[in-house]
């Protein structure tokens, strides 16, 4: 029989891929990933996902299903690969979306390394996401649930990874979950979704990133296209390319943040044509087959978690990928992530400068 190490954060998702691998035969090792000490990252216990109500509610189900519980403390790992990227990104005037680099170097990683170490063949998790097998490779796909879909931010999985993971949520809508959670009594069926950044629950940023680094970031310029002064803004760390909101700006138009520079403290702004940019470029590119295309293909394109896909023409680089989109691209924020499909299949993802 088959031993898989099930990823249980204590939410309506994750208990029901454990019993979903459990009704196909697998024998089931429930483990929540103890990420931070909340008064790391300043909050009360009971407001965050690493909360003691979390590890209870997953071993509340893990007892129920009648399967091993353990919780691994991973904290020291998240601070350095999530944590401090995430401030690093802000801090130089980037978008970061520290859920991928959580999946990347914590959940698909050192989570893999300890099923590994456990015997395990495999590990699942409650992420909306497919996985095919296609010619001895590997494939990852979007959920069948697109308003769940998860792919995105698990465009850096490898094949050896691929291998030894398990989606059981990937053909499920989500109110199918929450059916079986409720037909089987788990007391989490209709727990909140987290929305949120798990280390910033209040959506707060830069209070978080002046609360962890003990530093305050300086006022500077807020300018237009041709360097004109427009006002003062509140510290880099407050903005991010595309934003709107909070500027204190008037103009004779809606005015929006489309680049920040850390070299010179200063943003400018401008109006929505500002934003838009028919070609991008990314580093870091990770293609999940494991084999760079040697000729520029039609792909389609997402800038955002859940972003409309773009029709583009993608051309593989020395430093990664050269994206010529099909209509304009709004608000590409250096930091942030842009996933390339085909017909709903990850072909590769990286970072955008």
């Amino acid at each position: 029989m088959k031993k898989v190490l099930v990823a249980m954060s204590g939410g309506v998702d994750s208990s029901v891929a454990a019993w979903l691998m459990q009704q196909q035969g697998y024998t089931c090792v429930g483990v929540t990933m103890k990420l931070y000490e909340n008064e790391t990252v300043g909050y009360c216990r009971s407001r965050t996902c690493c909360s003691l109500d979390d590890i209870e509610d997953a071993k509340s189900v893990a007892a129920k299903l009648g399967i091993a519980y353990h919780v691994f403390q991973f904290a020291a790992d998240f601070e350095t690969q999530v944590i401090g990227r995430f401030v690093a990104a802000y801090e130089s005037g980037m978008t970061p979306n520290p859920c991928i680099d959580c999946n990347r170097y914590l959940k698909f990683d050192r989570l893999y390394h300890r099923a590994r170490e456990l015997g395990c063949d495999s590990i699942a998790t409650g992420h909306y996401a497919r996985i095919t097998q296609q010619d001895g490779v590997f494939q990852l796909h979007a959920a069948r649930d697109a308003d769940k879909d998860q792919s995105y931010v698990l465009y850096s999985l490898t094949q050896q990874q691929l291998a030894h993971t398990e989606f059981p949520l990937g053909n499920l809508t989500k109110n199918e979950v929450r059916r079986i959670a409720e037909e089987q009594g788990f007391l989490n069926a209709h727990k909140r979704d987290s929305e949120d950044i798990c280390f910033v629950p209040d959506g707060d940023y830069a209070a978080f990133l002046e609360r962890y680094t003990g530093r305050t970031y300086p006022p500077g310029l807020f300018v237009d296209a041709q360097g004109n002064k427009l006002g003062q803004h509140q510290g880099l760390i407050r903005y991010t390319v595309g934003q709107r909101r909070g500027l204190g700006i008037v103009g004779s138009e809606p005015l929006y943040v489309s680049r920040i520079e850390p070299e010179t403290n200063t943003i400018t702004l401008g109006g929505k044509a500002a934003l838009l940019r028919t070609s991008c470029t990314a580093r870091q590119v990770n293609w999940l087959a494991g084999r760079i295309p040697e000729a520029p293909f039609a792909a389609q394109v997402r800038i955002r978690y859940h972003a409309a896909p773009c029709p583009a023409v993608v051309t593989p680089t020395a430093e990664g990928i050269h994206i010529a989109a099909q209509s304009p691209l709004s608000a590409v924020a250096p930091g942030q992530a842009v996933v390339v499909y085909q017909d709903g299949q990850v072909i590769c993802g990286g970072t955008l400068n």
